[in-house]
Parts: structure tokens; C-alpha cells; sequence
């Protein structure tokens, strides 16, 4: 019988406590995924590390590394990976072999595929308590799988595998938990339909962190120093870092889906911001007064906007997209793998103070770090060489949680000599010798008192111990992670379309992602080195005009009134050769700003323009009576119409007003316009379409995810605007691309943003309409002023 075997064994080696306690009851742990990568690097250790901790206190366990692989290659690829455990540096040698033979005797494999499966292991568990004679005091199962998985094996569990009536049930889910506050509420509400909040454990590997884990009992335990100076008053500002110096490689398409935002900033170092902002609760060991705290916090954030952020992505990222997603030659992408964002706390201990969180891949060093810095008003008149840097008020006042690698290359707690001594708990973390050639933000660590931990422990072994302890505050709650969502997601869909500044990687990327605060918003401290479009790299200097390519298309750029005036003369170019060559021209115009200088130009420069054999036909028009100003017909009429000789039955306004209502879809209006379209536009091909770009990547009145026009055999629809007025009708993708000529105007430095991701991006109509305008027998010319082209 294999537990009394196991006992036996180890009592008669000696190397365990003979007076072993009578047992609390039996414990199973399920790890779900235990051939996976984080089991083989993490959990198994984890789990290990808590029987050599538990073996001793009363509890028997055994352990169940479950996946969907067969049985016999399944327990191979487990065994080798547990053959592999190591004990700590100062558990006795003789200790280590004895529990390392017992934890792999108590640990077996199974394939847990089908809902038989969990029927087998609840069975074999149960079979197990009765022949031992045990009482079951728990269940552990470890969720190291794809979050897309988690729905189906928690109805498994719940149905097939609970602990009987008694005994408690612990539920470890690893992130991603959602990708936006909307998946992150309807995994939430799929969780909870099978498993209590208090089963739920969710897990943020940093909250497991030992200079994480000790920044509340830091606070509470130096309470009488840093009552009267955890405030606006005395801090200056906060950082919160975690930089890596690898790069996303191999983990591409994990990327592409979240980003460094959603890998690293809106979990791990946001929990840190938490442990920072919160108010203290008188009691730091309940769990349920801190997690509330918690919530309060996130509930004083201020909402972040798309200046509170800087976005980076080295420059190898796109090309390792393509290998290992096996992407298109030009797919550009545009996942930010850096990130700064600036955030602020409206509490009234915390506003005005600017909390940086920063990461990145591909960056100098590997390091990450919580740093409060405090305001310092002195002024030292005699020189700092003469005085001991614990009595100097003059050098910087700090508090580090330094998290790890780096300078230090250990977790750490550091506290400036000038500021205090700090109260530390003596059995977990003993104070360092400050080494002078060792130097931390500019300064001596002789400067600091330093502290490290007695014993190093993994992230993980912490937070399995905690879930075996059942301390739910090193866990994040559904309603903690709701709340988190809901701060990060609004910034996550502002940036959604902006294009990250690209860095070379490592120390190459010397001051390039240097940010700066400037009126509570932050923005790169150096300006984005200029490289034109491939592949001229010409600068526009003495140029009137620089013709270049832009996405693989003729490009003309110029300052916008030169650009304006070469515009204008190409579309009378135009003009004219298709009248000579078909007796008429077709000109499809859009609405908007950017246009009415361009209507003002060809009305009182062009007298030679054949107006007279040209058709006008709308782009797009907002379901507004034509005599509204937000009419795109009225703006053509002030702007061109009336200052022409155009025959009055070549305009050809849209139908959005019928029967006295507008854009009803019974009117069929747009039927009629695309009727009238075929009945006089050869093959419904326009002669030149002109075009702009919206910020979000719109054009016409074709918007991101639009539900009708980007495909299709629709020639004109109806479509919704996320701006008033939210009713439009637009000519559709497919018919703009039958044009002959396109033509797409870009003007002003509000539209740098897109104009640079669109340089990058590939074909992508449902992201960003204006990418899928690709005339099939036609030709598309650019015309981009140089402040949206170069910012």
C-alpha cells in the first residue's frame, strides 16, 4: 500500500522526524499540464519544495501530474522532469535522497482527457483514502494550461471530481486571465459558475516575489517612520521596472496577442502599484481587509488617456513574426514589446505623485525594481566628501524593492542611511555589508542600509506554500482583476492603432526610449529619428516635391499647400485625358476638412478644367439633410459646386434623405445610388476616387470592424460612425477598388500616427479600412504633406 510503504521507509532511513504528528487529513494535488514548460521550469519544484516543507506537519499527500498525453509516454516525460528535482543548498545530502525517492513514489501520471477520465481519478483517489484508512482534508488542482481550456476542465472538476462534503477544494488558475475587461468578465462569469470565489486561486508569479511579497509587511512593520512621510507631501515619484534583455523570440504568438501592457504592466507590476498605493489595514495577516484596500486603490486611479503612454518594439520583432507565424514577406506588426505609462492616484494621500511603470524586451540589463523616491529640501553648504552619508541630508532619499538580477543579482530591501533604520524581521531577512564598488541609481550601497532574504525562495514554492496555507491575499480576487481591467483596458483600445517607435535592442538603444513627464502626460525625451519611406530615403530640404513609394504605391509628398496646388493640377490632368479619350469623367469625391482646400483650389485656379463633360458623385455622406452643415454634399456645394459650371444633372448627391426621413433602410437609398451608379459609370468603374484617412484608419465612411462594405458584392450600404452623426452611406471597398484612379489625401500632423502605421502595417480591411484600398485594374497615388508623413 503505497502511502504506509512510503512512511515506513522514510521513518526506518532516520532521516525524517520520528515523531511525526497523527494525520491532519490527506491531501491531493492535481497538476494540470505537467509535462508543460512552466511545470517542468517551476511547479514540480514548487510542489516539491512543500512536501520537503510539509512532510513533517501532520498532512500525508500525494501528487497527480495529469495531461492530455497517452499514459506511457505521458509518465515518461513526468519522471524525467521529477528525476531532475534538486533540494536546497543546506538540506542535508541523506535528507534530500530519502524525500526525493518518497516524492516521486507519491507522485503518478494520468490522462486526463475525457470527462471518464475525471470520473477514473476521483475514483482512484477514493480508493486510495478507504485502503489507507485516511481522511480527506483537501484538494489542490493546478491549472498550468491554455486559459482557453480552463471552462471545459473546471466543468470536469465540479461535476466529476470534488472533494467530498468536509474536505476543501483549491483552484489554481495561471494568467492570461482575459485579453480586455469584456473577456476577462465572461471568463470570470464561466469560472464562477462552477467554482466558489474562495476555491479560486489566481496566481501572479510576483506577488510570490520575495521583495513583492515584503513591501506590506515592510510598510506595516516601519509604520512609525513612514506614517509621516508615505505621501504627496514627501515622495516625489514612484518606478516600478521590470526590464528583460531577451527578446519574444519563440514566444511570437503568444505576443501578438497581448503585448507587453497586457504580458507584464496590467498584472504584475500593477499588483506592486497596489502593495504602494493601498491604505494600510490594521491588520496586514487578513487577507480579506487587504484585498478590500486593494479595491479602494484601483477605484482612486485616474483614468489613463493615450498620452499617459510611450510605446517601443525592437526592430527584429516583425521579422520574428513572420518566421515563427509564418506571416507574409510585408506583414508589419505593431505589438509594443516596450512600454512606459504615467499613472496617478486621485486619494488624497497619493495625487500629484506620478507613479512610472516601464517594461520591455530586448533592453540593456535584466533587472526589476520598486523605487519611492522622497523629496529632499536641503541644501549642504560644505562639501559631501566631508560628511558620513548617514548624516548627509543632501544625498538622494530613497526606498528600493529590488526584485532582482541586476547589480545585485539577489532580492533585496534598501532603505538611504539618511532617511532611517528600518525594522526587518530577523528570521526572514538579514542586513548585507554595502559594498562601495557596488553602485545603485548613482550611489554606493554604503549609502543604503541593505537587506536580503535568509533564504532565497522561488516565486512559485511561495505561492504553492500560500495555496496550501489557503492565504487568498498573494491571489488576485475576480473583483481585483475586474477592477484592473477596467483601469488598463480604455489606454489598451486608445493605442490600439499606434504605431510603437521602433529600438535596435540592447545598449544600441542608448537614450531612444527615454521618456519625460510633461503636463501629466509622457512622451519620448528624444524625437524619432527620421527615415523616409522605402526605399528613398531622401529628406524633403530644398525639394518643392519628394516622390517616393509609400505601401508599395506611388507617393507624393510636399509641404500641404504645395501639395495641394500638385494635387489639384493632377486631377485636371486627369480630367482632361479621360474626357479626350471617353467624351466624360467620373470624379468620386469624399467629405471631411482635408478636401475643401483642394474643392477652393480647383474652384478658383483651374478655368481649364472640363467641368462641363464631368460627373460629381459622393464618396460617403452622413444621414443628414443636404442643407446641414454636417452635410459632406453641403461642404462640396459652398466649397466647389457653386463656383463651377458643372450641369446640373452631372451631381449626383446620395439618397439620404427619402420620405422625409433619413437613411431608413426601407427607403432603399442606398439600392437607388448604386442603380444609378451602373446605369451611367462604365462597369461601374469611376474614372478617380478621392479618398482620406481618419486617425482610427477609416475611409470613406467604412470604419474598423464595419459591418457592411468591406466586402462583399454590396456596392453602396449603409454604414455606423462611432462620431456623431453615427449614421452614414458610403460606397463599399469593392467598388472603390474598380476605380481607374485612386487618389488618397493625408494632411496635417494629427495624422502622423497612422500614416506611420500604415508604412508598417499589411493588408488588414477589418483593423484598418483604408489598407484594403487596392484598385485590381487601377492605379493608388499617396498625397501625404510632410507634418503626417514626418510628424
Amino acid at each position: 500500500r503505497m502511502f504506509v510503504r512510503v512512511l515506513c521507509a522514510v521513518l526506518l532511513m532516520g532521516a525524517l522526524p520520528s515523531q511525526t504528528k497523527a494525520s491532519q487529513g490527506h491531501i491531493s494535488v492535481v497538476l494540470l499540464g505537467a509535462t508543460g514548460d512552466l511545470a517542468k521550469k517551476y511547479l514540480w519544484q514548487g510542489l516539491f519544495q512543500l512536501y520537503m516543507d510539509q512532510v513533517s506537519n501532520g498532512h500525508s499527500f500525494t501528487f497527480h501530474g495529469a495531461a492530455l498525453t497517452a499514459l506511457e509516454p505521458g509518465q515518461k516525460l513526468m519522471f524525467d522532469v521529477l528525476k531532475n528535482l534538486a533540494c536546497p543548498p543546506d538540506e542535508p545530502p541523506n535528507r534530500c535522497a530519502v524525500l526525493k525517492d518518497q516524492f516521486l513514489k507519491l507522485s503518478q501520471y494520468h490522462q486526463l482527457k475525457t470527462a471518464e477520465n475525471y470520473t477514473a481519478l476521483n475514483r482512484e483517489i477514493g480508493m486510495l483514502l478507504r485502503q489507507e484508512g485516511l481522511k480527506e482534508a483537501g484538494r489542490i488542482f493546478y491549472f498550468s494550461v491554455p486559459p482557453f481550456a480552463y471552462t471545459e476542465i473546471a466543468r470536469h472538476i465540479n461535476s466529476s471530481c470534488r472533494p467530498p462534503p468536509g474536505a476543501w477544494l483549491r483552484v489554481v488558475l495561471e494568467k492570461p486571465f482575459g485579453h480586455d475587461l469584456q473577456s476577462a468578465q465572461q471568463l470570470a462569469v464561466e469560472l464562477t459558475s462552477f467554482f466558489r470565489e474562495e476555491e479560486m486561486y489566481r496566481v501572479d508569479h510576483y506577488l510570490g516575489k520575495q521583495a513583492v511579497a515584503h513591501i506590506l509587511p515592510f510598510r506595516d512593520q516601519n509604520r512609525q517612520f513612514l506614517d509621516p512621510i508615505w505621501n504627496q507631501q514627501h515622495v516625489e515619484r514612484v518606478e516600478i521596472v521590470l526590464k528583460e534583455t531577451v527578446d519574444a523570440k519563440g514566444r511570437t504568438s503568444f505576443y501578438e496577442q497581448y503585448g507587453v501592457i497586457r504580458d507584464v504592466l496590467q498584472n504584475h507590476l500593477t499588483e506592486a502599484l497596489m502593495f504602494l498605493t493601498m491604505e494600510l489595514p490594521t491588520d496586514v495577516s487578513r487577507a480579506e481587509e487587504v484585498l478590500q484596500s486593494k479595491l479602494q486603490a484601483f477605484q482612486s486611479l485616474r483614468r489613463l488617456e493615450k498620452n499617459s503612454a510611450v510605446l517601443g518594439q525592437y526592430q527584429a520583432y516583425t521579422s520574428q513574426v513572420q518566421e515563427e507565424l509564418q506571416k507574409a514577406q510585408g506583414y508589419i506588426s505593431t505589438t509594443p514589446t516596450f512600454a512606459g505609462v504615467l499613472i496617478h492616484s486621485d486619494s488624497l494621500r497619493w495625487e500629484g505623485v506620478p507613479f512610472l511603470l516601464a517594461s520591455g524586451k530586448a533592453l540593456d540589463e535584466r533587472v526589476g525594481y520598486v523605487r519611492v523616491l522622497f523629496r529632499n529640501r536641503a541644501y549642504c553648504t560644505q562639501s559631501e566628501t566631508l560628511r558620513d552619508a548617514e548624516h548627509s541630508q543632501c544625498k538622494p532619499k530613497q526606498i528600493i524593492f529590488y526584485i532582482g538580477h541586476g547589480a545585485l543579482n539577489t532580492p533585496a530591501v534598501l532603505v538611504s542611511r539618511n532617511l532611517f533604520r528600518p525594522v526587518m524581521p530577523k528570521g526572514s531577512w538579514r542586513e548585507a555589508m554595502g559594498q562601495s564598488d557596488v553602485h545603485i541609481f548613482g550611489q554606493s550601497l554604503s549609502d543604503y542600509y541593505v537587506y536580503s532574504p535568509v533564504k532565497e525562495r522561488d516565486a512559485y514554492s511561495v505561492l504553492i506554500s500560500n495555496i496550501y496555507h489557503g492565504r487568498k491575499d498573494f491571489f488576485i480576487t475576480t473583483e481585483n482583476l475586474l477592477a484592473s481591467w477596467g483601469f488598463w483596458t480604455p489606454l489598451l483600445d486608445s493605442i490600439s492603432h499606434q504605431p510603437p517607435r521602433l529600438y535596435p535592442g540592447g545598449t544600441d538603444n542608448q537614450h531612444l526610449l527615454d521618456f519625460e513627464m510633461v503636463s501629466g502626460e509622457v512622451a519620448f525625451t528624444l524625437s524619432e529619428p527620421v527615415e523616409l519611406l522605402k526605399p528613398n530615403k531622401m529628406m524633403p530640404s530644398d525639394y518643392k516635391t519628394v516622390q517616393s513609394t509609400f505601401r508599395q504605391n506611388p507617393l507624393v509628398s510636399a509641404w500641404s499647400e504645395d501639395l495641394i496646388f500638385q494635387m489639384a493640377s493632377d486631377i485636371e490632368k486627369t480630367a482632361s485625358r479621360t474626357v479626350a479619350r471617353s467624351g466624360q469623367f467620373h470624379l468620386a469625391l469624399s467629405g471631411g476638412s482635408s478636401p475643401v482646400v483642394l474643392f477652393q483650389r480647383l474652384a478658383r485656379h483651374h478655368y481649364a478644367f472640363p467641368w462641363k463633360h464631368t460627373h460629381i458623385w459622393l464618396v460617403d455622406e452622413r444621414c443628414v439633410p443636404l442643407t446641414d452643415a454636417e452635410s459632406n454634399f453641403f461642404s462640396l456645394y459652398n466649397h466647389l459646386l457653386q463656383n463651377v459650371r458643372v450641369p446640373y444633372f452631372n451631381i449626383h448627391p446620395m439618397p439620404v434623405h427619402l420620405n422625409q426621413r433619413l437613411c431608413v433602410e426601407e427607403d432603399r437609398g442606398a439600392e437607388l445610388y448604386a442603380k444609378e451608379i451602373m446605369a451611367l459609370v462604365a462597369n461601374a468603374s469611376f474614372d478617380l476616387v478621392l479618398l482620406g484617412v481618419g486617425t482610427d484608419g477609416h475611409t470613406a465612411s467604412l470604419f474598423p470592424h464595419s459591418e457592411n462594405g468591406l466586402e462583399g458584392a454590396q456596392t453602396v450600404v449603409l454604414t455606423e460612425s462611432p462620431v456623431k452623426p453615427h449614421q452614414r452611406m458610403s460606397l463599399s471597398l469593392p467598388l472603390i477598388n474598380k476605380a481607374r484612379q485612386v487618389f488618397v489625401l493625408v494632411l496635417g500632423k494629427g495624422k502622423h500616427d497612422i500614416t506611420t502605421l500604415l508604412s508598417r502595417v499589411g493588408h488588414q480591411p477589418r483593423k484598418w479600412p483604408i489598407s484594403g484600398v487596392s484598385p485590381s485594374s487601377g492605379h493608388l497615388v499617396w498625397y501625404i504633406d510632410y507634418e503626417a508623413l514626418l510628424g
